[in-house]
Parts: C-alpha cells; structure tokens; sequence
C-alpha cells in the first residue's frame, strides 16, 4: 500500500455545498440547482459525484425559504447536514464550516464545491484530495487560460492581457476545516471582498496550490449552460 493510502485512511473528509443563492444570472424566477437533468436535480448530481469520495459528510448550506433541498433523494444520504445560508456565497460557506466545527475536529479536511458545478469528475476529487493529505496543504482544482485576454473599458480595448500564469479557478476548493474557517473570517472582519475560498486564505498569507482540473467541469450560470451540462455528463457515462 502506498504511503498515501494509508494517510487517507486516517484523514476526515467532509463537503461543503453553498446553495442558498438566488441565480439572478440564471433566472429571476428558478433556481439552477433545481433544474432537472435525467430525472435528477443538478444538485443531486453534484451530491453524486462528491460521494465518489469517502466522505464522513456534506453540509448543504440553503435558503431559509427553501422548501425542496431537504426532499430531495441525496446520494449517502445518510451523511447529509443542512444549516441555514447566508446573504452572500461566502456566508453560507462560514455558516457550514461553524456548523461542522460542531461535530468534526479543526484538522479534518473541507472540499467546498459549487452547488451547480456537477460535472466535476471523481478522478479529479481524487487526485485534489490526494494532493492535500500527501503534501499537508490546501488547494484548489484550476486550469490554465487558454483564450486571448482583453482588457476593456467602455467597450474599447485598451490591452491585451498575459495569459503566462493565470490560471480559472474551479471548485472543489479544499483546506483544514479549523484553517478555512479562521481566514474566512479574518477576511470578512477586515472587509475583504471574498470571491472563492483561496482569496481568504491567500489573504490570511496561507498558501494555497492548484491542482488541474478539466475544462468539463463547468459552474451553470447561464440558461445555455444547462444544455451543456446535459452533454457533458452524457458524455462522461454516467446516466
């Protein structure tokens, strides 16, 4: 058995999943994570594809006027929590993290994914969950810009961007849960604009790696989106 193995054995792995947001980009009216694709919520098929982990559990983080997330038919679903979200993406994830922080240790590890997000596929939860226990760090999936940047203002191009260095974060993003909590609300004690949970560790000068992901593991923001999820996840089998 590899050395690696063995520290997965002994490490605690649990899930985060923000999903009280409205996706105002997607619809004013439904929520994306509710949308159907085979006969599934999109967020019963981002539940599915985090338990390819071996997961002690995942806290859903909803809306306090939600009424479907708590009926719907969850993978494991012995191992679902549910907590109250917040006002914004980042307060629904302390929310989960200080509700965890009640029945998990401080050095258990956190992958928080987007509710909408679920085409990640299990060789990359793997490899990102590999990659923190071997090197005891935090990080996040990412891949490289492929496409020309434009820096724009008033529709007007004023430069062309390097694409050397930068990469487009995804999700699962991953770190100890006592760590993650702890930046997070560093951060927004310090009125820090936090987009993902990386930019509060960065903050907290906490280092954070990127592991590479997939191009298919796209985030439906937009009604097109959904039609390719559909593709997607046809694709990859695994309906």
């Amino acid at each position: 058995m590899k050395p690696h193995q063995v520290q997965m054995s002994q490490i605690k792995l649990w899930a985060v999943i923000p999903a009280a947001g409205s996706g105002s980009r997607f619809s004013k009216t439904e929520l994306k994570q509710y949308q159907t694709i085979q006969d599934q919520t999109v967020l019963e098929h981002t539940i599915d594809r985090l338990n390819a982990l071996p997961l002690q559990g995942y806290v859903l983080a909803i809306g306090a006027q939600d009424t479907v997330a708590k009926n719907l038919n969850f993978a494991a679903s012995e191992k679902a929590h549910f907590c109250l979200g917040g006002a914004e993406r980042v307060h629904s994830v302390l929310n989960a993290l200080r509700y965890l922080a009640q029945i998990a240790s401080d050095d258990d590890y956190v992958l928080v994914h987007d509710a909408a997000r679920p085409c990640v596929s299990a060789e990359n939860l793997k490899e990102l969950a590999d990659y923190c226990v071997e090197r005891d760090t935090a990080a996040i999936l990412a891949i490289p810009v492929r496409d020309t940047l434009k820096f724009v203002s008033d529709q007007h191009i004023q430069n062309t961007v390097s694409r050397d260095h930068l990469w487009q974060a995804q999700t699962p993003q991953m770190a100890k849960l006592g760590v993650l909590r702890d930046a997070i609300e560093k951060a927004l004690n310090g009125g820090i604009n936090i987009t993902d949970e990386a930019s509060a560790l960065e903050h907290a000068g906490i280092s954070v790696d990127v592991v590479q992901g997939r191009s298919d593991n796209i985030k439906i923001t937009y009604t097109d989106d959904l039609e390719l999820a559909r593709l997607i996840l046809a694709s990859q089998h695994v309906l």
